[in-house]
């Protein structure tokens, strides 16, 4: 597996290196070991997948706040999506700032989100599916989010949503 580190501290793309052979390829999706190495912490406690049938659907900014806060590895395996991180820990120099990959079921990348980020993406395409390994169990008391187009941080999206929930579209501005 290869890890490349963003411009926000913690926040990973990770790529597999795939063995390619006449029956195709096999590639190693997580390790836990590789990702100690890289510094990375998920001990997976559940998966999550997301459908999303419109290209133009949107799905965040989630977090889970402390004392649970939760990792995650996130990854397209039908479609595409643009997926986003929001660095939401107050003492991180790149407090507020965003990253922004393009994750697609040909590229087999995931983006690795550490606890205090918050996490949303956008699809590119219909019929998207999108998988997480989250690092701690959901807890719904401790569910957040903050607005996807909050001008604090100025995330580039490459198009409007077309698509949006009641309660993403209501998150507040980080700063009021």
């Amino acid at each position: 597996m290869k890890f490349t580190a963003t411009k926000i501290p913690g926040v990973t793309l990770v790529e597999a290196e795939p063995i390619a052979d006449g029956r195709g390829f096999f590639a190693r999706g997580f390790c836990g070991r590789e990702f100690k190495a890289a510094g990375l912490e998920l001990t997976v406690a559940q998966t999550n997948v997301s459908f999303n049938t419109r290209k133009g659907t949107l799905r965040g900014m989630h977090y889970q706040a402390e004392p649970q806060p939760e990792p995650k590895l996130v990854s397209c395996v039908r479609g595409g999506i643009f997926d986003v991180a929001v660095d939401l820990r107050p003492d991180s120099n790149s407090y507020c700032g965003w990253v922004g990959v393009e994750l697609t079921e040909s590229d087999r990348k995931a983006l690795f989100i550490p606890p205090g980020c918050a996490h949303g993406f956008l699809t590119l395409s219909d019929e998207t599916e999108v998988s997480y390994l989250m690092g701690e169990f959901y807890v719904p008391d401790l569910a957040r989010g903050v607005r996807w187009d909050d001008p604090a941080f100025g995330i580039d999206w490459p198009d409007t949503p077309s698509v949006i929930s009641d309660r993403d579209a209501a998150y507040p501005d980080i700063r009021p």
